[in-house]
């Protein structure tokens, strides 16, 4: 395997724990680690570049500045917290002072950002917010046509294991980037499957967290009911790391080996991720880990349907009490944000639409006639029908989140094949789930998801702590190929 730019190859894989280790000892400064990613952005991200990757929304104009501010502080003893020097990126969907977060969209370019309340744990935390991340625009609610990892305002994100594959949504640009080697660790959203589609088909990990856990202030809104935060990183204990300043949260002084349920009939469809995973649980039965066999109810269309009336309806207030509050001029609300866009066919509609913006307008929001009926038929299907059987004398779910990552298609867009319904309980529940690697089909990765109840997040990172040891016993942890463009 031949690193795309071997002059920062030493650093761009370096796990968090690594970091804050070399940090301490003094083998490596913040600001080297800082200066090496951006020259490496600059080489295998930006576009033009052979790679171009485009995961990399903007670049922190201060990062330089606050690196020496942290090697400083080191330098006289002090140190602000556990992410003391180590670079963090953030999706562009979150405000930070100096960056746009802007959710991939031009309409909001100019609006002052100011500090998500995340921003502030991670400063806190003596974190250096290297940049944003490219996502899929509005965080892929606008139209079901839409192609993910794609926004107006800064293009498409590429997958690093194969460049005309996608690198998921809508939190692309931060899984992309940690698989090229472009920061230890970052921070995506999700509403249903954002955190958990990039992590499986870039071939990391990511945990969206129980809602609510995570302060979801000055970031861009979807649903107050599903939209959470979450950590990614390369391994289970960079993103544990990462998930303890996020929440605030104190790891536990030890968790048992937690008991698993495997969902045996939620399959991605893809014959060889699932004959894997199939082989995987097999593995880890041999390893020890306790494992039961378990059917879990399936979504119907009925669901789906009612999650989407809820999420629209959900849309419609809370982002447009978002864009009100919003410093600046510019659009205020949903209804603002059809006419710019209508206004501006070329630049902001020129691949797909926004169907989905205009059944929200029409929806009424909360108080339209179906939002409540369908938010209690989606929560007695997750909760009683779902999840709640599904736990039943375990601590966690495990199941094949996503087959291997599909082409991107501009012309044709949409979603992708191979996923299994992992995400739809949890998210419509406002649950945690957390996906890793599972190892490589047709050159590709692809990720196991843990499901845990609210709040059982640490239960839930013990669980792919143990997996992620298991896996890591029997073979190399996956890496990009970074092979040519063509795929076949």
């Amino acid at each position: 395997m031949n690193d795309p730019h071997q002059a920062s190859a030493e650093c761009a894989y370096l796990s968090a724990e690594e970091i804050v280790r070399r940090l301490s000892t003094g083998d490596l400064t913040s600001f080297q680690l800082v200066d090496t990613f951006i020259d490496r952005v600059a080489a295998i991200d930006a576009p033009g570049t052979e790679t171009s990757l485009n995961s990399i929304a903007s670049l922190s104009s201060d990062a330089l500045d606050v690196a020496k501010e942290r090697d400083d502080e080191r330098a006289r003893g002090e140190s602000r917290g556990a992410l003391h020097g180590v670079p963090v990126l953030i999706k562009d969907n979150i405000e930070a002072v100096g960056l746009p977060g802007i959710a991939g969209s031009t309409s909001l370019i100019g609006r002052p950002s100011r500090e998500a309340t995340l921003v502030t744990r991670l400063r806190d935390a003596g974190a250096i917010i290297l940049g944003s991340t490219n996502l899929s625009q509005w965080a892929n609610i606008r139209s079901p046509r839409s192609t993910s990892g794609y926004s107006s305002s800064a293009g498409l994100v590429a997958n690093p294991w194969a460049l005309d594959r996608s690198a998921g949504g809508s939190s692309s640009g931060s899984g992309a980037a940690l698989a090229a080697g472009l920061a230890p660790l970052a921070v995506g959203t999700e509403t249903d499957g954002s955190i958990v589609c990039p992590a499986s088909v870039n071939g990391v990990v990511g945990l969206k967290p129980t809602v609510g856990l995570v302060p979801t202030t000055f970031v861009v809104p979807i649903s107050a009911s599903q939209d959470s935060p979450g950590p990614m990183g390369r391994s289970v204990n960079d993103v544990a790391l990462l998930f303890s300043v996020l929440a605030r949260s104190t790891p536990p002084q030890s968790t048992p080996v937690p008991t698993m349920a495997v969902a045996k009939n939620w399959r991605t469809g893809h014959p060889l991720t699932d004959q894997l995973f199939d082989e995987v649980v097999v593995l880890l039965r041999a390893k020890g880990l306790s494992i039961v066999d378990r059917d879990l109810a399936l979504p119907s269309e009925q669901e789906f349907k009612d999650e989407g009336e809820v999420l629209f309806a959900e849309l419609l207030d809370d982002l447009g009490v978002y864009l009100e509050d919003r410093p600046g001029e510019g659009v205020r609300s949903l209804a603002d944000v059809i006419v710019y866009e209508d206004e501006r066919p070329q630049q902001e509609l020129r691949y797909f639409g926004h169907e989905n913006f205009i059944t929200a307008v029409l929806s009424g929001g909360r108080s339209g006639a179906n939002y409540e009926e369908a938010r209690k038929r989606n929560l007695t299907w997750a909760l009683d029908t779902c999840l709640t059987p599904g736990l039943e004398g375990v601590d966690v779910i495990i199941s094949p989140a996503f087959g291997p990552s599909w082409k991107s298609d501009l012309t044709v867009g949409g979603h992708p094949g191979p996923a299994s319904p992992a995400t739809m309980a949890p998210a419509i529940a406002g649950w945690p789930i957390m996906c890793l690697p599972f190892g490589v089909v047709e050159d590709l990765p692809v990720g196991l998801a843990i499901i845990g109840r609210a709040n059982s997040e640490w239960t839930i990172i013990e669980a792919a702590r143990q997996i992620e040891k298991i896996l890591l016993s029997e073979r190399a942890w996956p890496s990009p190929l970074w092979k040519a463009p063509s795929r076949g």
